[in-house]
């Protein structure tokens, strides 16, 4: 899933290649994906590209006031295609749900893999309209020492506060795992029960983590940015190979829909965390 640094660099990548286009068409594909109606997508169409940014994990592309909002969730992406070939699209005949035409014969894609189809596209005058958008805590990379401190100190998981978009918006599960391997903490350890130099050492890694990811993305193509997120990972997608750091065997524990990676000698004082589809939590 994208997270908020290939947001941030998606959205870098608009501002660079598109900002002052003219919208000469937009094209649905896939129903499923528009959430709003009103205003409809197509009145983009003879507005100019003004902007771009992230919200969370929202990206906001801005047509002069008019704004195109979309949260790319676990399988979407931005295609950004320098020469799009006339005619209309076919709805079941490829990932493509949504495409917008500029006036030079550029445009972008917005894509989808695989069957569950939950990417999120809004037209809206104002993104705090989307209900989702409205409810996201503070952005990761801005929310000052003490009001991470007062977000973070909840009566759950860490791993699950990280990832609480109502929390702390912005990071996912590949950043999460990256964040605690860094903090040294379990992805189990209990948010209220940190100590003041544990709060203190994940908001270091949160904003470490970030930073470092969002400069890897520096200049990078909306086609390079997947790889490079993959590229960077500690710990995250490398189930079996050696900790960076200590050289642990990193494990992994597995749920209905999604997986974590950490390091024992790291994170957990040596000790394996046990799979929560079998047995109890180890903290």
């Amino acid at each position: 899933m994208p997270e908020l640094p290939e947001v941030a660099a998606l959205a870098a990548y608009l501002r660079g290649r598109a900002v002052g286009l003219t919208v000469t068409g937009v094209d649905v594909v896939a129903l499923s994906a528009l959430k709003t109606y009103d205003p409809p997508l197509s009145a983009l169409v003879g507005r100019q590209l003004t902007g771009a940014g992230y919200i969370g994990k929202y990206l906001d592309v801005d047509f002069g006031g008019l704004h195109l909002v979309t949260h790319l969730s676990r399988a979407g992406w931005l295609h950004y295609r320098e020469h799009i070939t006339p005619g209309p699209l076919r709805p079941g005949k490829g990932p493509i749900a949504v495409r917008v035409r500029f006036d030079d014969g550029s445009g972008f894609d917005l894509t989808e893999a695989g069957t569950q189809k939950r990417l999120a596209v809004h037209v809206v005058t104002n993104p705090r309209l989307i209900e989702r958008v409205a409810t996201l805590g503070p952005s990761a990379l801005e929310v000052s020492l003490e009001e991470f401190a007062t977000q973070i100190k909840r009566n759950a998981q860490i791993k699950g506060v990280l990832t609480d978009q109502r929390a702390l918006s912005g990071i996912g599960n590949a950043y999460s795992d990256e964040i605690l391997h860094l903090a040294k903490l379990s992805p189990f350890a209990m948010g209220s029960k940190l100590t003041a130099g544990q709060v203190s050492a994940l908001y270091d890694a949160v904003r470490g983590t970030l930073h470092e990811a969002i400069a890897r993305t520096e200049g990078q193509q909306a086609a390079t940015l997947k790889s490079e997120k993959r590229a960077g990972l500690r710990v995250h997608g490398r189930t079996g190979l050696p900790c960076p750091v200590c050289g642990d065997t990193i494990r992994e524990v597995s749920f209905a829909t999604s997986n974590l990676q950490y390091c024992p000698t790291c994170q957990t004082k040596g000790k394996p965390l046990a799979d929560r589809r079998l047995s109890k939590l180890v903290r």
